[in-house]
């Protein structure tokens, strides 16, 4: 799932902490024989770091094209047709379904004091963008960033101002999509906290600090921010390190918390799924001998109901390993759509007349003339224990069948005509109560 956040405005320091004698110097100045500075042109050492993500950006989106074929070459139907969408940077079985990240459009301002700059005067200077390759500039590079580009249109989008206590003010404007961690179990009425995060990539903390210039003020924009699905509750700025094996790094990190809005799942998926439930019920005040009706009925409903959490779930993050609440809600009402249908099936074998019960007719033969008692017939062989349980077992069965014979089933009808709404109602104060408080 992509959140897009417009954009915001990201303001931080950077101060070298190469000290000498209580002053601070540039990191990038070294000293000669004779004890003096001499200015060193960083940006043939470390060069900037936005052209470079713009020149990766631009070869990774070539990437994405159809094989490269030479001049004059024309691939066949079938490998043209495999060729299309084909990624040769992603592993086979890569799954890049689902998303969990979000898309966010930045005006990125860094400040810093550079005491080389430092020029007789009271107004600041303005220069062309270009010209930051002339100039030291921090490092700094976005965590857990998957893709990120300058915008470059008329030119790029990057701003260099010069004042005359030799602070230096760099701004640019990126769009970056950054991954964000998301519990999906509550979807669609969950709450994502995201976090934006930003380092030093070469300097550590003992030459390099960040903070943020005025705390959690030095974001602005989210106040008028609107979005498709989301609202921002919540926002704040922290400082922090990062530590690695090379050592630990500053880091910056903005966090802010997204709630989704429901209104539109409620409309779209709630509300139909409950007035299919509701539809449902129409069969029990159909009578009992409309076979055809009832049966259009509920066939219809179950079939609509599937129907409707197939293209549910198509709209639905692909997050295999959550079941998440909507997923909850709309088995619940196929459970009672699929009772509905049942309920008409044991209203009707309970309607059909059950069968007399066979009767059992005993001859007795008159006793010989002769007084003479017959002569007594040698005894049938005692059944099997296996064959007593069996027959046992049938006559149970058949007396519970016989047992469940409903006087009059129209009060299975009577009775459904209240439970039905009445379950219904109580398992929707559990299901909302649950996921919206708890």
């Amino acid at each position: 799932m992509v959140a897009r956040l417009a954009r915001f405005v990201l303001e931080l320091d950077q101060h070298p902490a190469d000290c000498v004698n209580g002053e601070i110097h540039p990191v990038n100045a070294q000293r000669d024989e004779t004890g003096k500075e001499k200015e060193i042109l960083i940006s043939g050492v470390f060069p900037p770091l936005v052209p470079f993500s713009a020149f990766a950006l631009r070869l990774l989106e070539s990437s994405m094209l159809n094989a490269e074929v030479k001049e004059g070459e024309i691939l066949p139907p079938t490998i043209q047709k495999l060729m299309k969408g084909y990624n040769k940077y992603l592993r086979p079985f890569f799954d890049s379904k689902e998303t969990h990240d979000y898309t966010a459009t930045i005006f990125l301002r860094q400040r810093w004091t550079d005491e080389r700059l430092v020029f007789e005067g009271n107004k600041s200077l303005s220069l062309d963008g270009r010209l930051v390759e002339l100039l030291w500039v921090p490092d700094t590079f976005i965590v857990d960033s998957k893709k990120s580009f300058l915008h470059d249109i008329t030119v790029e989008n990057r701003l260099i101002r010069i004042f005359p206590n030799g602070t230096v003010l760099y701004a640019l404007r990126i769009t970056t999509t950054v991954a964000c961690n998301m519990d999906l179990t509550k979807y669609p009425m969950d709450k994502q906290t995201c976090t934006l995060q930003l380092e030093s990539w070469g300097y550590n903390i003992n030459d390099v600090m960040f903070y943020w210039t005025r705390g959690n003020e030095s974001v602005s924009g989210l106040d008028t921010l609107q979005l498709a699905q989301y609202t921002v509750e919540d926002h704040y700025t922290s400082v922090s390190e990062a530590i690695y094996e090379t050592g630990n790094y500053p880091k910056l990190v903005f966090h802010f918390e997204l709630k989704r809005s429901i209104l539109y799942f409620i409309l779209e998926t709630y509300v139909p799924s409950s007035l299919l439930v509701v539809l449902s019920w129409v069969s029990f005040w159909i009578s009992l001998s409309s076979v055809p009706a009832r049966i259009c009925i509920g066939v219809t409903t179950v079939l609509t109901m599937t129907t409707l959490m197939m293209g549910a779930r198509t709209s639905l993050p692909n997050a295999n390993c959550f079941i998440k609440a909507i997923d909850v809600y709309l088995g619940i009402c196929f459970s009672f759509i699929f009772g509905a249908l049942i309920e008409y099936a044991v209203a009707h074998f309970s309607a059909t007349p059950a069968s007399a019960p066979a009767s059992l007719e005993l001859t007795v033969s008159p006793a010989s003339p002769s007084g003479s008692e017959p002569k007594p017939e040698a005894a049938p062989p005692e059944p099997t224990n296996w064959c007593l349980i069996g027959l046992a077992t049938i006559r149970k069965v058949l007396r519970a069948i016989y047992c469940c014979h409903v006087e009059n089933p129209h009060h299975i009808d009577n009775y459904s005509r209240v439970t039905f709404p009445l379950s219904f109602v109580m398992v929707n104060l559990l299901y909302w109560t649950y996921y919206l408080y708890f």
